[in-house]
């Protein structure tokens, strides 16, 4: 055929193309179908002579897009038999479309260049670009093209620019997602953590203080905070968190005592620490008990300052105050002290109080333990402390007084104590007559040798110590000469006695 003779996809007389059939041996994919005497260009379309090759261009026409299913001849079967026929034919003479001229040597073959496919082996009905190989080796996207044999066909500079910039969109709309959702499940999170911590954050709290008044009942033991949550059921407090940071803001929940207050509903919590701390707002009945009083002092004083009927006193079961195993009752036992009585404290409570007392005492100056070293009972031993506080004097005189007692026991000689036969008579009195001395009871000193059955009254925690620690001496007598200024005096020789006694008459205006 003239070389200046275009070959067209379709031979005269109906003769199939051999473009793109790389499965029958024919034109190599990257082979333009030129004349006879130009060699196939892989960048040279098959639309005429004169017009070079482009890869965006398809076979048989310069300005149409190729795709192997539209080719006359039917050459736009699937690729993979004509990749394998190229990568078998390297180095194979070709023959051109029109079946003579030249042969041509395939430069470059797909399995050469990594296993990228030619242009003629396009997938059939593929959407994406082919390759055509260039001069330098690399290849070019297609348009109209698609996978080629299962490889992924290259990308122009351009495509791979928009395909990137379509991942980029992708991402940022994936990352603006993610950040969405961050920032919502920190507000939803940071909601419910505010919700949550507000009350100790910023915890409710009433205005002022208050107006109607109520009593409250602050249990022994009671925390800050279980304090608050009783004002705040009373209504004193909006909430318990707002008056434990008030004490916590104070540092003052160290000072906090149980007992009854006198408060107001609806206070701020800092007004209601103010009245817990102000003595004049607690609600008690405060009931001192002096050393020395009897049993029978004891429960008129009780009933007096406490408000507790004497009666309700005197018939209280001595089983339920807790007096020790060695008690016959409750003289001696009664604590001296001063005591704090609740509302709706009852009489067993009061003396439970004081006995429970006492036992704090005996522990403290060890009764049960040293009474042995003096060989004495527990029980003689309170006795022996009840006389010396009956007889009162100073607390330097306790010891001698002690010492008196024991010395006489020591004798086996009648103690002669005037405040014995002063307690079997149920007086009390300074003067005691030669007529008191002969009163018939076992609690009269001057007619009974030894102690008394049991205490004469109610000792304070000197006088046990002095009975477990008596003073060292010879005394045999004591006078109180000057009882109002507590003045007595001790002496191991009855004439001084005699005289201590004369004393201690003229003091008192008595013969």
């Amino acid at each position: 055929m003239p070389p200046d003779e275009a070959v067209s996809a379709e031979q005269p007389g109906g003769a199939p193309s051999h473009a793109g059939r790389g499965d029958l041996g024919g034109a190599h994919p990257g082979q333009a179908a030129g004349g006879p005497d130009q060699p196939g260009d892989p960048g040279q379309a098959a639309g005429g002579t004169d017009q070079p090759g482009d890869a965006e261009q398809a076979i048989g026409s310069p300005d149409q897009t190729g795709d192997a299913e539209r080719s006359p001849s039917g050459a736009g079967q699937a690729g993979g038999a004509g990749l394998k026929g190229a990568a078998e034919q390297v180095g194979r003479p070709e023959r051109s479309a029109g079946g003579g001229g030249r042969p041509e040597t395939v430069r470059r073959t797909v399995a050469e260049d990594g296993g990228r496919a030619s242009e003629g082996g396009r997938r059939s009905g593929g959407s994406q670009a082919g390759a055509s190989f260039d001069d330098s080796g690399d290849y070019g996207r297609h348009e109209g093209g698609g996978r080629f044999g299962g490889s992924r066909r290259g990308a122009s500079p351009e495509s791979r620019e928009v395909q990137g910039a379509a991942r980029r969109r992708r991402a940022l709309r994936k990352a603006g997602l993610l950040s969405a959702g961050l920032v919502a499940g920190v507000l939803v999170i940071g909601a419910g953590a505010v919700a949550l911590l507000k009350p100790y954050l910023s915890p409710d709290d009433f205005e002022g203080t208050g107006s109607a008044a109520v009593t409250v009942r602050i249990a022994p033991g009671s925390s800050a905070a279980a304090i608050g949550s009783t004002l705040e059921e009373a209504g004193v407090v909006a909430s318990a968190e707002s008056f434990v940071r008030a004490t916590e803001d104070r540092a003052v929940s160290d000072r906090l005592r149980p007992g009854h207050y006198r408060l107001r509903k609806g206070m701020a919590a800092t007004a209601a620490l103010d009245l817990l701390l102000a003595p004049a707002s607690r609600v008690v009945k405060r009931v001192t008990v002096p050393e020395g009083l009897r049993v029978s002092e004891v429960f008129a004083r009780v009933a007096k300052q406490a408000g507790i009927p004497l009666k309700e006193l005197q018939s209280v079961d001595k089983e339920l105050v807790g007096l020790p195993e060695y008690a016959r009752g409750l003289e001696g036992f009664l604590f001296p002290a001063t005591y704090e009585i609740e509302p709706g404290d009852t009489a067993v409570d009061v003396l439970a109080a004081m006995v429970e007392r006492f036992t704090q005492a005996a522990r403290h100056v060890g009764l049960e333990e040293k009474a042995k070293q003096v060989k004495l009972d527990p029980l003689e031993a309170v006795t022996v402390a009840s006389l010396i506080q009956a007889e009162g004097g100073t607390d330097e005189d306790y010891p001698k007084i002690s010492r008196v007692i024991y010395n006489r026991l020591a004798k086996d000689a009648p103690l002669e104590i005037d405040s014995t036969v002063l307690y079997a008579q149920n007086r009390r009195t300074l003067k005691v007559t030669e007529s008191d001395t002969k009163v018939s009871s076992p609690y009269n000193t001057y007619r009974r040798k030894g102690l008394p059955p049991g205490p004469i009254a109610n000792p304070g925690e000197k006088a046990l110590i002095a009975a477990l620690n008596p003073a060292k001496g010879d005394w045999y007598w004591f006078v109180t000469t000057d009882p109002a200024h507590r003045i007595t005096k001790f002496t191991d020789k009855e004439s001084e006695f005699v005289r201590y006694r004369e004393e201690l008459n003229k003091n008192l205006g008595t013969n």
